[in-house]
């Protein structure tokens, strides 16, 4: 959510960034919002010209009656019964339209960074840099569910039993593969100074509005029926939820997390689920990085956070680009955003297993996240970025690993997780 002085000040700013975003329809919001806020200003002056004049009144009335000055008294009593009914009304008028105007500022999209890509959608993010060469060995390298299958290591038809399309069971060193990475993903943050959390898996629907717009919750989340509790999308929706309504001392900044959780999305729309693959599930687990800092050092964490993610994977002997997404491929939320991509040796191109995003004072305007300073209180910058989410992670593994015999050998840094095993084999 941005802040209220923006419209007040430069609607023009705000609309022009609408615009960049290819957001037309909400246009006349800003406008809305401006002659709302207007009115709310006009309420509150005269609420508070009310309130002091009643107390300027209340202390009249006690000189009066002490003076034996009844008549008078209660003439003035007449006064401020009449101002109290005033005051009363003003007060449900301001509480309405406080309302009213927060409710069309959550869809007001956060003011994008000057370096971001104008473009419609995610066809035209902008690839930056490269990172390890990309491999396509002589030999074919099957559909990653085929890999898995033969490996006896996945079972879809067994999942589609129990729980549907979009889940899937992992199974034997697969498995093992999948949480080594997780594991490994975690202590590669702790080298790095992060603190490990494990946060709650289900979230309150005032927390779920403060991390993300209306529409990404509608898309995403799974409500759980009958109680006012959402299954997390990704872990960093609980992890800033966290400091909702907290105010923060500025020797504790920067709050460097990083957090495991087992995530759930709806994943409708557009791109659909894949009938016999594990890329896009309704179930998946995550080690996901947070970061809350001073607005002015969020620029310089952005930066460090999806290097993580690239030393990450480039660990594992994954080549990965760095794409920078463009305005309309922007969450609202967003300042800035990019991807990063794991080379497919069998697609012959690159494709997504982590987003890096700094969302400035958006989310913490929503959650109430806010430091003390000595000119007063003012909001932080919160900061995500995926470190592995599994079992995207997995597919870049085994098929930059994937040898002609079938096999997969496993990347050094996960050997010690694997029980010293270098090498996954049909049996």
């Amino acid at each position: 959510m941005i802040d209220i002085k923006l419209i007040r000040e430069n609607r023009d700013l705000v609309k022009e960034n609408i615009k960049k975003k290819f957001q037309d329809k909400k246009l006349p919001l800003v406008d809305e919002i401006y002659e709302l806020d207007q009115e709310y200003l006009r309420v509150k002056q005269d609420m508070d010209n009310k309130r002091a004049l009643k107390n300027k009144l209340s202390t009249e009335i006690g000189t009066l009656m002490r003076e034996k000055k009844q008549e008078e008294a209660e003439a003035k009593k007449k006064e401020v019964s009449e101002m109290g009914e005033e005051i009363e009304f003003l007060t449900k008028r301001e509480d309405e339209l406080s309302k009213e105007i927060k409710g069309k500022m959550m869809m007001i999209p956060n003011i994008i960074a000057d370096s971001v890509p104008i473009g419609k959608d995610d066809s035209e993010n902008v690839e930056l840099k490269r990172f390890g060469e990309p491999v396509v060995p002589k030999y074919e390298i099957p559909y990653h569910a085929d890999i898995l299958e033969a490996l006896d290591g996945l079972d879809k038809e067994a999942s589609g039993r129990t729980s549907g399309e979009g889940f899937y069971y992992l199974m034997g060193d697969i498995a093992r593969l999948h949480s080594a990475m997780i594991t490994y993903a975690r202590d590669f943050m702790i080298s790095k100074g992060f603190k490990y959390c494990i946060p709650p898996f289900m979230i309150r629907a005032d927390v779920v509005t403060g991390v993300m717009s209306f529409e990404e919750m509608d898309a995403m989340m799974y409500k759980i029926e009958g109680e006012d509790l959402y299954l997390i999308g990704t872990s960093e929706h609980s992890m800033i939820g966290k400091f909702k309504d907290q105010l923060l001392k500025k020797e504790n900044l920067p709050y460097t997390l990083t957090s495991y959780s087992p995530c759930f999305r709806k994943e409708g729309g557009a791109h659909g689920l894949e009938e016999r693959g594990v890329y896009r599930v309704h179930q998946f687990e995550k080690q996901e990085m947070v970061v809350i800092c001073e607005p002015e050092d969020s620029e310089e964490w952005y930066e460090k956070m999806w290097n993580f993610t690239v030393e990450f994977f480039r660990s594992l002997d994954v080549p990965v680009r760095q794409l920078e997404c463009c305005s309309g491929d922007l969450a609202d939320l967003k300042y800035k955003s990019c991807d990063i991509e794991a080379w497919s040796p069998r697609q012959q191109k690159y494709f997504e297993v982590g987003s890096c995003s700094n969302l400035t004072d958006a989310q913490a305007r929503r959650l109430g996240i806010r430091a003390k300073g000595e000119n007063g209180n003012y909001y932080l910058h919160t900061l995500n970025n995926t470190v592995v989410a599994s079992p995207r992670g997995l597919i870049a593994v085994i098929e930059n690993n994937y040898q002609e015999d079938g096999s997969i050998l496993i990347p050094k840094a996960l050997q010690p997780y694997m029980g010293g095993m270098k090498k996954i084999e049909k049996k």
